[in-house]
Protein backbone atom coordinates (compact mmCIF):
# COMPACT_ATOMS: atom_id res chain seq x y z
CA UNK A 1 0.00 0.00 0.00
CA UNK A 2 1.30 3.57 -0.27
CA UNK A 3 1.51 6.34 1.77
CA UNK A 4 1.75 9.53 1.15
CA UNK A 5 2.06 12.67 3.43
CA UNK A 6 0.60 16.04 3.03
CA UNK A 7 1.17 19.01 4.90
CA UNK A 8 -0.69 22.27 5.02
CA UNK A 9 3.13 24.18 6.18
CA UNK A 10 1.28 24.46 9.54
CA UNK A 11 4.68 25.23 11.83
CA UNK A 12 2.46 22.86 14.04
CA UNK A 13 3.01 19.90 12.36
CA UNK A 14 6.92 20.01 12.17
CA UNK A 15 6.97 20.85 15.93
CA UNK A 16 4.81 18.49 17.14
CA UNK A 17 5.50 15.91 14.42
CA UNK A 18 2.47 14.69 12.30
CA UNK A 19 0.86 15.31 8.95
CA UNK A 20 -2.06 17.27 7.82
CA UNK A 21 -3.19 14.28 5.94
CA UNK A 22 -1.99 10.97 5.42
CA UNK A 23 -3.15 9.00 2.32
CA UNK A 24 -3.14 5.49 3.09
CA UNK A 25 -4.30 3.97 -0.97
CA UNK A 26 -7.71 4.96 -1.04
CA UNK A 27 -8.14 6.02 2.21
CA UNK A 28 -7.40 9.85 3.66
CA UNK A 29 -7.13 10.80 7.50
CA UNK A 30 -7.58 14.30 7.74
CA UNK A 31 -6.22 15.39 11.26
CA UNK A 32 -7.86 17.48 13.55
CA UNK A 33 -8.21 20.99 11.65
CA UNK A 34 -8.40 24.28 13.33
CA UNK A 35 -9.58 27.69 12.26
CA UNK A 36 -6.02 28.51 11.58
CA UNK A 37 -5.23 30.62 8.27
CA UNK A 38 -2.07 29.11 7.40
CA UNK A 39 -1.08 31.32 4.84
CA UNK A 40 -0.47 33.83 7.27
CA UNK A 41 -0.78 32.09 10.81
CA UNK A 42 -3.58 34.18 12.29
CA UNK A 43 -7.11 32.67 14.10
CA UNK A 44 -10.01 34.80 14.03
CA UNK A 45 -11.86 35.16 17.41
CA UNK A 46 -15.06 34.14 15.55
CA UNK A 47 -16.46 30.70 15.76
CA UNK A 48 -18.13 30.65 13.09
CA UNK A 49 -15.15 32.09 10.63
CA UNK A 50 -13.12 29.76 12.34
CA UNK A 51 -15.66 26.58 11.17
CA UNK A 52 -15.49 28.06 7.75
CA UNK A 53 -11.65 27.92 7.99
CA UNK A 54 -11.47 24.62 9.49
CA UNK A 55 -13.28 23.02 6.38
CA UNK A 56 -11.11 25.53 3.82
CA UNK A 57 -8.16 23.56 5.27
CA UNK A 58 -9.16 20.46 4.84
CA UNK A 59 -10.76 21.10 1.37
CA UNK A 60 -6.73 21.50 0.62
CA UNK A 61 -5.53 18.45 2.12
CA UNK A 62 -8.23 16.69 0.46
CA UNK A 63 -6.98 18.12 -3.09
CA UNK A 64 -4.21 17.50 -2.93
CA UNK A 65 -4.70 13.99 -2.12
CA UNK A 66 -7.07 13.87 -5.16
CA UNK A 67 -10.21 13.91 -3.47
CA UNK A 68 -13.23 16.41 -1.86
CA UNK A 69 -15.37 16.60 1.06
CA UNK A 70 -17.86 14.45 -0.71
CA UNK A 71 -15.66 11.68 -0.11
CA UNK A 72 -15.67 11.94 3.42
CA UNK A 73 -17.29 9.02 5.46
CA UNK A 74 -16.59 9.91 9.39
CA UNK A 75 -16.35 13.68 10.83
CA UNK A 76 -15.44 13.91 14.47
CA UNK A 77 -16.07 17.47 15.40
CA UNK A 78 -14.23 18.74 18.51
CA UNK A 79 -15.26 21.94 20.61
CA UNK A 80 -14.17 23.45 24.38
CA UNK A 81 -17.78 24.25 24.42
CA UNK A 82 -20.57 22.04 23.65
CA UNK A 83 -23.24 24.95 24.05
CA UNK A 84 -21.61 26.51 21.07
CA UNK A 85 -22.33 23.11 18.88
CA UNK A 86 -25.47 24.61 17.30
CA UNK A 87 -23.93 27.17 16.13
CA UNK A 88 -21.92 25.62 13.31
CA UNK A 89 -25.00 23.45 12.28
CA UNK A 90 -25.41 26.17 9.27
CA UNK A 91 -21.38 25.30 8.00
CA UNK A 92 -21.68 22.01 8.46
CA UNK A 93 -24.59 21.83 6.71
CA UNK A 94 -23.39 23.63 4.16
CA UNK A 95 -20.24 21.42 3.39
CA UNK A 96 -21.99 17.98 4.47
CA UNK A 97 -25.70 18.37 4.10
CA UNK A 98 -25.39 16.17 0.93
CA UNK A 99 -22.64 13.90 1.92
CA UNK A 100 -23.88 12.98 5.51
CA UNK A 101 -20.96 11.49 6.87
CA UNK A 102 -21.16 9.31 10.38
CA UNK A 103 -20.40 11.87 12.95
CA UNK A 104 -19.23 12.59 16.50
CA UNK A 105 -19.02 15.80 18.48
CA UNK A 106 -17.08 15.82 21.70
CA UNK A 107 -16.49 18.18 24.09
CA UNK A 108 -12.68 18.99 24.79
CA UNK A 109 -9.53 21.04 26.35
CA UNK A 110 -7.88 22.36 22.63
CA UNK A 111 -4.61 23.21 23.19
CA UNK A 112 -4.89 26.82 22.19
CA UNK A 113 -7.11 28.70 24.14
CA UNK A 114 -7.87 30.53 20.55
CA UNK A 115 -9.06 27.82 19.09
CA UNK A 116 -12.98 27.02 19.33
CA UNK A 117 -13.71 24.17 17.10
CA UNK A 118 -11.62 21.51 15.68
CA UNK A 119 -12.77 18.89 12.75
CA UNK A 120 -11.23 15.84 12.03
CA UNK A 121 -12.05 13.62 8.91
CA UNK A 122 -11.82 10.26 7.28
CA UNK A 123 -12.29 9.99 3.22
CA UNK A 124 -12.62 6.97 0.98
CA UNK A 125 -11.67 7.65 -2.71
CA UNK A 126 -12.06 4.56 -4.31
CA UNK A 127 -13.74 3.56 -7.45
Amino acid sequence: MTRQLISSGSTFEREIGYSRAVVAGDWILVSGTTGFDYSNMTISDDLLTQTEQCFKNIQMALDEAGASLKDVVRVTYALPDAEDFPKCWPIMRKYFGDVRPSAMMITVGLSDPRMKIEIQVTAYRGS
